[in-house]
Order: C-alpha cells, then sequence, then structure tokens
C-alpha cells in the first residue's frame, strides 16, 4: 500500500478517455491530490469585484488526474474511500439575477467565506458548519471523445452529492482500462443542490484510497455514508414546501 501526492499544475476539463494519466497506482493505493476551485483560480479573495465578474471563458470544472488504477477492466468497479479534507482558508459563493432557481430574487453578489476550523461564519449569530465534498468525482466512458462536465452520468462527474464526506465510500463502474479517475469542485459546504448555481466553492486537499472490485459491475454511482448523514442532522430540520403542479414551479 503507497502514498501517492498529485499537484494541481496541469488540469482538464473534459471526461476523456484519450487523456494520458498523470499517475498510475495500484489497488489499495492512497493519493493526496491538490484540487482547484470551481472557477479554476478566477475567483480569489484578492480580486476586485468588477475582476470577478469580467467576462471569461469558460472551460468546465478543472479536473485532478486521470489516475489510472492498475488492473482496472471494463465489467469491474471502483471503491473510492474518501479520508479528508483540507480547506485552504477561503471559499466563495456567487449569485446573478439570471441564473439558478430563482431568476429575479437576487441582484449579483459574491460572497467571500473566511474557512475557520470546522465552521465560517454568514453573518453575526448565523455559522455555517463546514462539511467539505468533491462536488466532480469520476471515471471516463467507454466512448471516445471529450464529454464536457456538466452533467452527471453512470460514470460519476459533477453528481454534487453533499453526503460524500470523509468517512464515506463511493463505489463506481470502470468503463476503460485503469478506470481514469478525475476529481475536482470541491465544496466547503452545500445544502441538497445548489440553489444559486455554486455551494461554498473551495479549493482543497483530498485524500482518497482506491479500491479494485474485479468483476462487481454496476450500473452507475452508489455509496455509503456516515450515519448520521451529517453532523447538522440530530437538530432536525425547518423546511418550508412548494406544491404546485409542475415540480419546477414547486421548486421555486
Amino acid at each position: 500500500m503507497n502514498e501517492h501526492f498529485l499537484d494541481d499544475s496541469i488540469v482538464h476539463h473534459t471526461w476523456d478517455n484519450s487523456i494520458p494519466p498523470r499517475l498510475t497506482i495500484q489497488p489499495g493505493d492512497t493519493v493526496i491530490m491538490d484540487c482547484r476551485d470551481a472557477s479554476n483560480g478566477h475567483m480569489h479573495p484578492d480580486r476586485t469585484l468588477e475582476e470577478m465578474l469580467a467576462p471569461r471563458q469558460i472551460k468546465g470544472h478543472a479536473l485532478t488526474g486521470p489516475i489510472f488504477i492498475e488492473g482496472a477492466e471494463p465489467g469491474d468497479s471502483i471503491a473510492v474511500e474518501i479520508l479528508d479534507f483540507k480547506h485552504k482558508g477561503w471559499g466563495w459563493t456567487r449569485c446573478t439575477p439570471e441564473s439558478g432557481l430563482l431568476p429575479g430574487e437576487f441582484e449579483t453578489l459574491i460572497t467571500h467565506w473566511d474557512l475557520k476550523d470546522g465552521y465560517t461564519d454568514f453573518k453575526p449569530g448565523i455559522r455555517i458548519p463546514l462539511e467539505p465534498f468533491c462536488g466532480c468525482m469520476g471515471v471516463v466512458l467507454a466512448e471516445p471523445g471529450a464529454f464536457v462536465t456538466t452533467p452527471p452520468r453512470s460514470a460519476g462527474g459533477n453528481m454534487d452529492i453533499r453526503h460524500l464526506v470523509a468517512g464515506s465510500t463511493l463505489f463506481l463502474p470502470v468503463y476503460a482500462p485503469g478506470a481514469l479517475f478525475s476529481a475536482g469542485d470541491c465544496h466547503a459546504a452545500q445544502g441538497d443542490g445548489e440553489v444559486c448555481i455554486n455551494g461554498i466553492e473551495a479549493p482543497m486537499q483530498v485524500t482518497l484510497r482506491f479500491h479494485l472490485r474485479k468483476g462487481r459491475t454496476i450500473p452507475g454511482p452508489q455509496f455509503i455514508t456516515p450515519s448520521p448523514l451529517t453532523k447538522t442532522d440530530s437538530k432536525g430540520y425547518f423546511a418550508t414546501t412548494g406544491i404546485e403542479p409542475d415540480l419546477m414551479d414547486a421548486t421555486k
């Protein structure tokens, strides 16, 4: 069982089985990997609001990888133990009037988050517990070509499952030799979805351990997560409901 380090000096922005692996590992190995934030470094606490709102070319999520797992073949699956997350002290959330589930409800704004040990403050009296996870975790598809990172697929990808915190294990089917796993788009915290298209986006260092499940195929991502689902669950919830014939209208 070996430990490896993979920096974020080189990233990719599509799922493509022709991208050569940056790292080759054995089943049982652990990888500590740096992941850029969802803006690929465009957002930063030192930038002015005008700089952060300036038009830019959108490339998709910046993914660290791919990681080639020896012995993984189509028809197998891999188990990814999620061991640890280390944030880098800051994160951001952006709202714009034209995007998300509540268009027209907010002016354009960017919130900078000062990430502390286990929490961040939204405003005096409102403290948000940090529950970091990778928004994007996946392997390549069998089909050739470059696939955008926006939708989740049977191979994983931009799933935004907030329960994939440290202590969880993600299972993914293998569609290409080596699986070619990548990850990115880390969130320091998020609700059940991204109403404004963002969680608390943040660069992070992620520690994962990889296992090969030979001959154990699965139809899509599955996961095991500690119980309770999150450290905030024990206090219960305050919930509002939306009732409309149309699901999207109800959500809004």
